[in-house]
């Protein structure tokens, strides 16, 4: 029998013969590797242990150190609860179950939704069959015999699943006596599981589409090391404590009601201020930075989003069509199209460039009611919106430019991690391959030049151009995707835009959009948990509050109440009959940056 010879990562050749399993490989090169092992990759793919290997490839083990190894970890803990779901509430019907960042969740039909007291009997079970350490039997079958098997279990979910996947043959695992659908792979036994944690539970619509049935959603964690998770409980709490949505409620920043809309913010007194204090600023260093502004309406003709690209790239996140005057009207989920109109309105000269338009506009993109989230994910925001228009030759300086003013302002909020990222061209896009390729290249040269390190996300660009993509770390080390640089070479074409070049010639400008904030929304809601609602000075919607010691003092507060707010302090007072000690307790609940307190002897001295 010819032996097969398996390529390991440092280029050392095993032969082994045909059926060998990805489990004894491990094995043959030592019994630690063997011993932390939970999967292969095999020719880039990844298997089980117990995948046999049939011709020559090139191996490697994956452990609980590599992300693959931790990912199956935690797919592996979705279906060990899922199984203990089943175990406790027989009638359940399961669904999906995937590994998500920092853990993982599976969503089960019930006749009850389950609360959050029914997480601690489901963590039980999860432990009861960790100890039992079932394996994970991967077995494949036909298709239609799958789908059947499942009708025959009451899961018409797995059955609904198997036949839109079209395909002829499907994998299933089962552990513990639960049999679930899945491509795997997952890790060899139970017992593998040993830190993890049921967190909570949520609703979510079958396909995330309100018009189907609402599932009960529960979430869970996994990580190699018990220290790690319980680092990451750590980290939860703290987030809890930060929650812009609590945080919101309780300082009385902003709110949203059902009878409104859902996804539409509004904003109170305090975060009205606040935000006009960010706004404020922006002007300003937009102004300093060679900036013009616009203002463009909030609606335009279908015509317009299908030059832009939008309704046949973007059309799932447009709201229905107004019909006027026998004419389809889009509200706008862009403002790009409205400054290209207003670029177009004169002949532009090489001279005039860079033009730098820009607008803290409002738009509108649906979002499904499960994927809404406080400010961070709405269906109505202001994006800190600017496009600027300029020769081919000015791209870099220009992006380079740019990404300075990005630093400063996210620098300004006290961000001062980021992680940086070159998002190149997806499955689905406009425009000529080439010039693509030139928009990325003038992306990576602009970031270059920084001298930051970046990463690559292949295939993560937008229709219309390549971008860069800006994540900020907050205080207690969680990452916010915030700015954004789009080079565009695609819109200028089809809006058919001009410049008159130095020898005469009619040429095309280049685009760059971009947004150094993302969403004042998005933005003001990572402000409140990265400040856990105590805003700087400068960005306190009340910066002092002046107490008296008893009533005797009201009149001596009142007067430098008034001193305070001419040299242009947000102040207050608080003149209730309260003892000292329960004021100053509610000045710092209210989170004021300065509390003063004046008594009899303040007074006296002025």
């Amino acid at each position: 029998m010819a032996m097969l010879d398996i390529t390991l990562p440092d280029g050392s050749i095993k032969q082994v013969e045909p059926g060998t399993s990805v489990a004894q490989v491990a094995a043959m090169i030592g019994a630690g590797l063997a011993k932390a092992a939970v999967a292969g990759r095999v020719d880039g793919e990844l298997c089980d242990l117990s995948y046999p290997l049939h011709k020559a490839a090139s191996l490697q083990i994956v452990t609980l150190k590599d992300p693959a190894g931790l990912e199956i970890l935690r797919h592996s803990s979705s279906h060990l609860m899922a199984a203990a779901v089943k175990s406790l509430y027989p009638s359940a019907q399961v669904t999906i179950g995937p590994a998500i960042e920092n853990g993982f969740y599976y969503d089960f039909d019930l006749e009850t939704p389950l609360g959050e007291e029914e997480l601690a009997a489901i963590e039980a079970r999860m432990k009861e069959l960790v100890q039992k350490g079932d394996r994970f039997e991967r077995t494949e079958m036909d298709a239609k015999e799958a789908e059947a098997l499942f009708e025959s279990m009451g899961e018409k979910y797995k059955a609904e699943i198997i036949r839109e996947l079209g395909q002829p043959r499907v994998s299933l695992y089962r552990v513990g006596g639960f049999l679930d659908l899945c491509r795997g792979p997952h890790l060899p036994s139970s017992d593998k599981v040993r830190a993890f944690k049921v967190l909570q539970t949520a609703g979510a619509y079958w396909r995330g589409d309100e018009k189907n049935r609402m599932l009960t959603r529960v979430y869970g964690t996994a990580f190699a090391d018990p220290k790690d998770l319980e680092e990451h409980l750590k980290r939860l709490e703290e987030s809890k404590k930060r929650d812009h949505r609590r945080l919101g409620k309780e300082l009385d920043l902003f709110s949203f009601h059902e009878e409104g809309g859902a996804g539409l913010a509004y904003w109170h007194p305090k975060g009205a201020l606040i935000r006009m204090l960010v706004e404020n600023f922006w002007r300003e260093e937009h102004l300093k930075n060679g900036y013009d502004f616009v203002v463009s309406p909030h609606i335009g003709k279908a015509d317009l989003w299908r030059t832009s690209g939008h309704l046949g790239f973007y059309k799932d996140s447009m709201y229905s069509p107004m019909d006027i005057d026998g004419q389809d009207y889009y509200i706008k989920p862009m403002n790009c199209p409205f400054h290209i109109l207003i670029y177009k309105t004169q002949t532009r000269s090489y001279r005039d460039l860079p033009i730098r338009y820009a607008e803290l506009g409002t738009v509108y993109r649906y979002e499904r009611s499960g994927a809404l989230h406080g400010m961070l994910r709405v269906r109505g925001f202001t994006q800190d919106d600017s496009h600027i228009f300029m020769r081919e030759d000015q791209v870099v300086d220009e992006i380079s430019r740019t990404l300075e003013f990005v630093f400063f302002m996210l620098k300004t909020f006290q961000f001062k991690e980021f992680e940086v990222f070159v998002s190149t061209q997806p499955a689905e896009f406009i425009g000529a391959p080439e010039l693509w390729v030139k928009a990325t290249d003038a992306l990576k040269t602009a970031m270059d030049k920084t001298g930051l390190p970046y990463g690559i996300d292949e295939g993560g660009g937008a229709f219309y151009g390549p971008k860069i993509d800006i994540k900020i770390k907050d205080s207690i080390g969680r990452m916010w995707q915030c700015a954004t640089l789009q080079v565009d070479f695609q819109n200028p074409e089809r809006f058919d835009m001009h410049y008159i070049a130095a020898d005469g010639t009619r040429t095309r400008p280049v685009m760059l959009h971009r947004a150094l904030l993302g969403s004042i929304e998005r933005f003001f809601a990572m402000l409140v948990e990265h400040f856990e609602g105590a805003f700087p000075m400068w960005l306190a919607p009340l910066q002092v509050r002046v107490l008296g010691i008893t009533n005797e003092q009201d009149a001596a507060v009142s007067a430098l109440v008034d001193e305070l707010r001419l040299r242009g302090l947000r102040v207050d007072s608080d003149l209730s009959s309260e003892k000292i000690n329960s004021k100053v307790r509610d000045s710092q609940m209210a989170k004021i940056p300065c509390t003063l307190v004046l008594g009899k002897r303040e007074v006296e001295n002025g």
